[in-house]
């Protein structure tokens, strides 16, 4: 508090006293000078800013003793003080209700967001990665929301300031859309658990005000399902629309929900990635070779000792199972166990939308940093435009699957066997009129009556699940023809 009443002059004078560089901005000045009580303050330095801070005041303390430098406020005013992280290219300072013991100040937090710094290493809460966000600059580590009192409902506010760096690189950014800058300063919220990467994830009644205004906080997904509750997605908040671009502190207030649970804050400067750069990078990193990719279909056709049946090939289908659609850029998760491949660019589309980041063939996780693009299936879909199914064989080659899909097409062949001339007689007369008059009937009823053309028909439903229309009738259209030209 003393340091953040300091002018210029007396900013200069103590970090000439500890031999750091008095040149800069006042705000550079005073990160280097928050820097010095948070990690370096010794007895000596604590009086030379003790000094310091007299002497500014010393005409205003000569009857009583000395007043703080906010007396004006009211006694539940807030006081400042630094919480700055060794290495961080930002100083920032969080609220306390609290008041200040400074030869206290070292090591400790007071407000909110507060903790004892650790004396020995500690594990740290983390976050996990986001494929969509790459983080420029931790602005503030996750921290601990700490209830200031029994009540259920909590505000733990803190301060910081944008170096001029990050706020150029705000400023020069591109816009995803208008008004939302790539560049952004984000909030994110997780569990204060420290056994692995956290997810992100919101505290009950979660509102997050930004100097004078709210920010936006993605609501819940509606359930249609009875008795199912809605899901919420818990994604970093943007809060850079709302902040100050300059030198000027901004000031974050996070109310939050005290139920039990104990929950942590972090904030960063990211860059926002779109599914386009995302496949890009894929592109140019992800891509598996053709051989490595052929070596690996003979490895999962190898025979197994152990197994009667000798696998001689597996089906691959070219039709991506997320839309329907011819595969384009063919992908999967070097996790999963399976051949079969998904499109890339819907995948990340869906992602970026709503991240679930799971495999759509086996349902099991299909993190970014986990996808190849298969080059081996990439090179087949240039080479074989007329079939939308592939075999692999044991030896790693491959043929297309056409010939099911020409038969279901075409006049099938036991039907024209069905219209020779071993059917007992039971063809209607050349004029087309059967006895009582129920020509087709028969034809139809005999069709039913053999066994192996059922097994057949039964075949051709299942071939023609992917063709325009259900076999059964055009089956009828061609027996009707065939009764016409006898």
């Amino acid at each position: 508090n003393m340091v953040m009443s300091f002018r210029v002059s007396d900013l200069q004078m103590l970090l000439g006293f500890v031999g750091r560089s008095k040149s800069g901005l006042k705000h550079e000045l005073v990160t280097r000078a928050l820097q010095l009580v948070q990690f370096d303050c010794s007895p000596e330095v604590f009086k030379k800013i003790k000094e310091l801070y007299e002497t500014r005041y010393a005409k205003k303390s000569s009857e009583v003793a000395p007043p703080q430098p906010q007396q004006h406020r009211s006694p539940e005013a807030l006081s400042i003080h630094s919480s700055y992280d060794r290495g961080s290219t930002v100083a920032r300072t969080s609220i306390s209700t609290t008041n200040i013991d400074y030869p206290a100040l070292y090591g400790k937090y007071l407000n909110g967001l507060g903790r004892l710094p650790p004396k020995v290493a500690k594990p740290e809460v983390r976050l996990v990665k986001l494929p969509f966000y790459t983080t420029l600059d931790e602005l503030l580590k996750p921290t601990e929301l700490v209830p200031q009192s029994n009540e259920k409902l909590q505000e733990s506010p803190c301060i910081f300031a944008l170096t001029p760096r990050q706020v150029e690189l705000i400023r020069n950014s591109k816009e995803l859309q208008p008004g939302v800058k790539s560049v952004q300063v984000v909030l994110r919220i997780c569990y204060t658990d420290t056994s692995s990467p956290q997810e992100d994830q919101y505290p009950p009644n979660i509102a997050v005000k930004v100097n004078h205004n709210y920010c936006s906080v993605p609501g819940y997904y509606p359930s249609n399902k009875p008795g199912v509750e809605p899901k919420r997605p818990c994604r970093p908040i943007n809060l850079t629309h709302f902040m100050y671009l300059s030198a000027a502190t901004n000031r974050i207030t996070v109310t939050w929900g005290n139920y039990g649970k104990s929950y942590s804050v972090g904030l960063y400067l990211v860059r926002q990635m779109t599914s386009a750069e995302l496949l890009q990078r894929l592109k140019t990193i992800g891509v598996k070779h053709p051989e490595l990719c052929k070596a690996l279909v003979k490895e999962k056709l190898r025979l197994d000792p152990d197994s009667e049946i000798a696998t001689t090939g597996v089906r691959v289908s070219l039709i991506c199972p997320l839309v329907k659609m011819r595969l384009s850029v063919p992908c999967r998760a070097e996790t999963c166990a399976h051949l079969q491949c998904f499109d890339a660019v819907f995948y990340l589309q869906m992602n970026e939308k709503k991240p679930t980041w799971m495999c759509p063939v086996c349902d099991k996780p299909a993190p970014y940093d986990q996808l190849i693009i298969d080059g081996l299936l990439s090179k087949i879909l240039t080479e074989c435009e007329d079939a939308d199914e592939i075999e692999y064989l044991v030896d790693g080659s491959w043929c297309p699957i056409r010939a099911e899909k020409e038969r279901s097409c075409s006049p099938q062949c036991p039907i024209l066997v069905l219209g020779s001339s071993d059917v007992n007689g039971l063809l209607p007369t050349p004029n087309g009129n059967g006895e009582n008059g129920k020509a087709t009937a028969d034809v139809v009823d005999l069709t039913l009556d053999s066994s192996s053309s059922e097994e057949e028909e039964e075949e051709d439903e299942e071939e023609d699940d992917d063709d325009e229309g259900p076999q059964p009738k055009r089956r009828c259209s061609y027996e009707k023809g065939l009764v016409s030209a006898c």
